[in-house]
């Protein structure tokens, strides 16, 4: 059943990056970078901000980096003890699919799409009743993890993987946040 799995996720891998081409290359790259997406976080962090004021953004920012820093070591648990080589990596692929970026670590799961969806996640579950299409905050995570299959560093399973453990960390920590949020910092 498991190596089923994986002969269909390799299958899905090799389609999906097989559709690139090397004039989107640049795009794709330029998309990867979590630095390139410095604008969306600054837009968010004003629309937080004029939201909620500084002290509660603060706190907010607080949880923030505690949900990606245990999605992220998560991430980094799961990709040692699985150890799966990243498609660029695999001898049995690496020759005849697209590779655009190599990275030696392992790919099970993409901390790119762990990390977004976390944060997205934890975002939209604070803010959608008070930001109007806010659910529009969930096109970074799928736009920003495809660029992993396109350049040719992750599976999609490591993708969806990814997308369920962001998702689950995301929503438990907004729960906890509620609660703190009640306890030391009621609005």
């Amino acid at each position: 059943m498991l190596e089923k799995l994986l002969s269909l996720d390799t299958e899905l891998f090799v389609y999906l990056n097989g559709l690139g081409s090397e004039t989107y290359d640049g795009l794709w790259l330029f998309i990867t970078r979590q630095s390139n997406w410095t604008p969306l976080f600054l837009l968010l962090l004003y629309v937080i901000y004029k939201k909620l004021g500084v002290k509660q953004t603060l706190y907010l920012l607080l949880f923030v980096a505690a949900l990606i820093t245990i999605t992220d070591q998560t991430t980094n648990l799961f990709k040692n003890g699985f150890q799966r080589l990243r498609p660029c990596n695999n001898p049995e692929i690496n020759s005849f699919i697209r590779i655009v970026q190599e990275r030696k670590s392992f790919s099970f799961f993409s901390g790119h799409a762990a990390n977004s969806m976390a944060v997205a996640t934890f975002l939209y579950f604070n803010f959608k009743d008070k930001i109007r299409f806010f659910g529009f905050l969930f096109l970074w995570p799928l736009i920003f993890a495809y660029s992993r299959i396109y350049l040719g560093l992750h599976y999609p399973l490591d993708i969806l993987t990814g997308y369920f453990f962001g998702f689950t960390f995301g929503f438990l920590m907004f729960k906890g946040y509620k609660i703190a949020q009640q306890k030391y910092f009621p609005q």
